[in-house]
């Protein structure tokens, strides 16, 4: 293969995946599912002033749980606290920081209150990054990353692209998980 471009592949690398392995098992969320929390002590999303979880961080009528430093072992996550973690950290951060989005960061994000709304707000920051990584073509995805990836600075973009990517499919398919356990144990078909 000759005169090969990158940034085609690295797309077309998470495009499949989410076209034909995710987002379809991700219709039909149910605000049960969403909010199910299988374990004893979950970081979840939640109501404002509820929860007991050290940090709860949101601009919203909604929280997210976490604690820094993160606990040892770390709290068992639920589905809302799994699709916020990549709306907001692994995408909508890095939207802000490479493709214009509005600045946000955990504490000033407005979080979904239903999974409607999560999975609308994971479509749009997933299709914002898409058309980002597009619009990096070749020499986009050579240039260094920048401040706002911290120590990773002087990477290349396509090192991030990479990353995020791997994020992406690490973390949904954990949501997709969780959703085949909340069938097997609460008797639900989705």
């Amino acid at each position: 293969m000759t005169d090969q471009t990158w940034n085609p592949l690295l797309r077309d690398q998470i495009a499949w995946h989410w076209t034909h392995q995710l987002r379809d098992r991700l219709d039909g969320l149910t605000d049960d599912e969403y909010f199910w929390e299988p374990a004893p002590g979950c970081w979840n999303v939640r109501p404002r002033g509820t929860g007991d979880a050290p940090v709860r961080a949101g601009s919203g009528a909604m929280t997210i749980d976490f604690a820094i430093p993160t606990p040892d072992p770390p709290a068992f996550t639920t589905i809302a606290w799994r699709l916020a973690h990549v709306i907001v950290g692994v995408l909508a951060m890095r939207n802000a920081s490479h493709f214009g989005r509005t600045p946000t960061d955990y504490r000033s994000f407005e979080y979904a209150g239903t999974a409607d709304a999560a999975l609308a707000q994971l479509d749009a920051e997933y299709a914002t990054w898409l058309a980002g990584v597009e619009s990096l073509g070749e020499a986009g995805l050579a240039r260094p990353c920048g401040p706002a990836e911290g120590p990773y600075a002087e990477y290349p973009l396509g090192a991030l692209v990479l990353h995020i990517n791997r994020e992406l499919i690490h973390h949904l398919s954990e949501v997709c998980l969780l959703r085949d356990l909340y069938l097997h144990t609460q008797g639900k078909a989705s």
